[in-house]
């Protein structure tokens, strides 16, 4: 490959001889091999920043083909290979041409009988035609020669088979500058001292430097933040304490065996969970980013809940399976911030025994990221933000959930709530809230809500007469309804608009966003 002082002798030269480079391209080393545009661009900047030259970029497309198009080119397409395989007079079945093209078979025939070259006739596929031109060969050969194809549908329909792929090929146009020359003067780059006392500087040329740039802007909240905070005011004025909700990656120990949630669970299945895959160095043999976790400090609690998911305790007769220890260290993605919440219940019970049995009764609240194993689509994604409340205190009652979800969704702005049982592994009894929908006329769902479980809270050290009351929602459809988006893939991913994150307007949870929440197609939980 040429060297820098090399090309930048070849093109100072070439535009002497020719007064200007129509396209790069066509520049040569001594030994007739192209210039990588790379290679170029770093000479022509150079050049151009001491105006020696002046450039213009230029964009071209360019089509390749592909392995399966260059066999096409050489041996003839799909479908010319199967009316080529047809017996002119007895046919062929199709098992036959299978043997005989293999995968050229099926993807040839589709074709054929679109070009009406054959047809099928019981299990035999005879021909229509007497003789073919193999159009297909003949525009990948076009291709292969130029670069290109004289018709443009033909150039996508190539690509979509996955015959052609295309490549933007860059080349610059050349001109000689203000200062041009084939001598390069050296520039100094830096104001010496010595250069100062002895006057030198007056003599030399120095390199340019550019200390423009572009103007900084100042942060711009995301739609989410914006409505993530109006949520925390509204725990912050009921009282509530914020959970620390850093730990990304949980065991599913917290995840869902200390939730009283069962290792059959289909939840607890990779369709439905991110597990951590394990690293090993090979150079010290130690996992740096282990599977498993077995880093548990409270080995009797362990075994509390291995014996109620067994056995039963706490009034339940458990689930009457072998519990296995090497289910519970498996690290993950958490799936909920309910593992949060089951951790700050654990030290809520190892802070009443430090306290020689004296209780302190404690609301918590949660708001950030979760994990699901789910396909994305225009209303789910793979990774969301979950709300979650947790009330504890002695001799709660389902009235007391029932009454404190009325004041909370009452503070977004939904005054208008009912409830309907439901199912957790975790919290008994359970209930979906929902809200009325007058648009549809009828009950659209919020959240969900329940009572732990004594089988879990009973495993912690928790006193017989402490409940916990807990309910939870999302964050992305609120947030999507506040702001008018139909996608969620336009709040979070690759789609966003950067614009709609500058510009988008302030939040407030007030009357008029819970009639936008309730007036809408939408489920928020």
């Amino acid at each position: 490959m040429a060297s820098s002082e090399e090309i930048q002798t070849l093109i100072l030269t070439t535009l002497d001889t020719q007064g200007n480079i129509e396209n790069t391209d066509s520049l040569r080393t001594a030994d007739g091999a192209p210039i990588p545009y790379l290679a170029v661009v770093g000479v022509l900047n150079s050049l151009a920043s001491k105006q020696m030259v002046t450039y213009t970029t230029i964009e071209k497309d360019h089509y390749s083909l592909t392995a399966e198009g260059n066999e096409i080119a050489d041996s003839g397409s799909h479908e010319a290979k199967v009316f080529n395989a047809v017996d002119p007079k007895q046919g062929i079945t199709i098992a036959e041409l299978t043997n005989l093209l293999g995968p050229s078979a099926k993807i040839g025939q589709g074709k054929a009988f679109k070009n009406k070259w054959i047809k099928k006739e019981s299990d035999i596929l005879i021909r229509e035609v007497t003789s073919i031109v193999d159009l297909t060969q003949q525009d990948v050969l076009e291709i292969r020669e130029t670069g290109t194809h004289s018709n443009p549908a033909t150039l996508k329909d190539l690509q979509s088979r996955k015959h052609v792929e295309k490549a933007k090929l860059i080349s610059y146009s050349v001109s000689k500058g203000p200062k041009f020359s084939l001598t390069i003067e050296k520039q100094a780059t830096d104001l010496t001292a010595d250069m100062l006392a002895n006057g030198s500087w007056r003599t030399l040329t120095f390199k340019k430097y550019n200390f423009a740039g572009n103007p900084p802007q100042g942060g711009h909240l995301h739609p989410l933040m914006k409505v993530r905070e109006e949520f925390r005011k509204i725990f912050f004025e009921l009282g509530f304490e914020e959970m620390p909700t850093n730990k990304y990656v949980e065991s599913s120990f917290w995840n869902f065996d200390a939730l009283f949630q069962p290792q059959q669970h289909p939840a607890r299945d990779a369709h439905d969970t991110f597990f951590l895959l394990a690293h090993l160095t090979l150079e010290h043999l130690v996992h740096v980013d282990p599977a498993t976790s077995s880093n548990f400090s409270d080995m009797e609690y362990v075994n509390r809940v291995k014996e109620v998911h067994s056995h039963g305790g706490y009034g339940s007769i458990g689930y009457g399976y072998d519990w296995k220890i090497e289910e519970a260290e498996k690290l993950i993605l958490r799936t909920h911030t309910t593992s949060v919440s089951s951790n700050m219940l654990y030290r809520l019970a190892q802070e009443t025994k430090a306290n020689g049995g004296v209780f302190r009764p404690a609301k918590f609240f949660s708001i950030d990221r979760v994990y699901r194993n789910e396909t994305v689509d225009a209303t789910h994604l793979a990774e969301f933000h979950q709300v979650e409340g947790v009330i504890a205190d002695k001799n709660l009652t389902l009235g007391d959930l029932i009454g404190f979800m009325q004041v909370f969704f009452e503070k977004m702005g939904i005054p208008s709530i009912k409830f309907k049982p439901a199912f957790n592994p975790y919290t008994e009894p359970s209930m979906e809230i929902f809200s009325w929908h007058p648009g549809l006329e009828k009950w659209v769902e919020l959240g969900n809500s329940g009572m732990f479980r004594p089988e879990m809270l009973g495993a912690m050290g928790l006193d017989p007469d402490v409940r916990v009351i807990a309910w939870g929602l999302g964050l992305e459809r609120p947030t999507m309804i506040k702001y008018g988006l139909d996608n969620i893939r336009e709040l979070l991913g690759h789609k966003v608009d950067l614009d709609m994150i500058q510009s988008n307007s302030a939040c407030r949870l007030d009357k008029k966003m819970g009639k936008e929440l309730v007036g809408r197609d939408a489920v928020i939980a």
